[in-house]
């Protein structure tokens, strides 16, 4: 989908370029007419109108908001320089929804598989819980790392748990 979102972009910067250049070395031709006005009017309400209905078009749901009523809750909770979770041990297959929060700083949260690769991604801020969902379909150990520079010791902020087949 972004693929095609930057190609239509790039087209779309083309063609207005290449409206601008004309429009700039247009030295010869008739005088406007008295209309033109109401036309350049009309043409950019179209334009609104148009980028308005692509744009709502375009909108989706974020896939790690929403949770089912069957979603473990996982609450987590940060602070210069550690994290704390409620639980070590997560079901494979079991739709979680994390319950994100910091006690000092912002601190973002990031979810690495044993690849470090990231797997989730949300903010943990003060007096804010953040939600966010996610269903691990591997087994095996998660990192939680801090991915915004929260102090000195913000290198030391690495937290484990595990993913485990038949776990409840």
């Amino acid at each position: 989908m972004q693929t095609t979102i930057l190609l239509i972009t790039l087209v779309l910067m083309a063609a207005t370029l290449a409206m601008i250049l004309r429009a700039l070395w247009a030295t010869d031709g008739p005088p406007p007419s008295e209309d033109a006005p109401k036309t350049r009017t009309r043409m950019i309400w179209g334009l609104v109108v148009f980028g308005v209905i692509v744009s709502v078009a375009s909108l989706r749901e974020w896939p790690h908001t929403s949770a089912g009523s069957d979603a473990m809750v996982v609450k987590i909770s940060s602070g210069q320089w550690w994290w704390d979770t409620d639980t070590t041990e997560i079901p494979l297959g079991q739709q979680i929804e994390f319950h994100v929060t910091s006690e000092d700083v912002n601190h973002g949260l990031g979810i690495y598989d044993s690849n470090m690769r990231l797997v989730v991604q949300v903010q943990a801020m003060p007096t804010y819980t953040n939600k966010v969902v996610h269903t691990f379909d591997t087994p095996g150990s998660y990192r939680i790392l801090c991915m915004e520079f929260c102090g000195i010791a913000h290198h030391d902020m690495v937290s484990e748990f595990e993913v485990l087949e038949g776990s409840s």
